[in-house]
């Protein structure tokens, strides 16, 4: 109980501050943490994301950050999106899930590097 509310605190700043649902610390520290399979841990971060995302964006759209219009077409298709995904993600076994999992991570922060050190400071 005590390491999920260290996770959800963590996770919530980070999100806050980053503006990602959480997800890349929750998986990882429900995996590591918790032990909890991959497929649980996935399945129990789109949960824990839901009021990360909505004080997030509350406290976002009271500095002007929202751009509502991307938002809502990003949702509508997400929703389809996290259909296919889930279907997609139990037919794979856990490993296999975590490599997947893993490579997003890898190609994320290749792309924020690649973009850090092409920006000028």
């Amino acid at each position: 109980m005590i390491g999920a509310a260290a996770i959800g605190l963590a996770a919530g700043v980070v999100a806050g501050m980053l503006g990602v649902g959480g997800g890349v610390l929750f998986v990882p520290a429900l995996v590591f943490l918790l032990d909890l399979s991959q497929h649980q841990a996935e399945a129990t971060s789109l949960l824990a994301i839901i009021p990360v995302a909505v004080v997030g964006t509350y406290q976002q759209d009271r500095y002007g950050n929202v751009r509502r219009t991307d938002a809502v077409l990003l949702g509508l298709l997400s929703l389809a999106g996290a259909a296919a995904g889930v279907v997609l993600a139990n037919a794979l076994s856990g490993a296999i899930l975590r490599d997947c999992f893993a490579a997003l991570m890898v190609i994320v922060a290749a792309q924020l590097v690649r973009r850090t050190l092409g920006e000028p400071h």
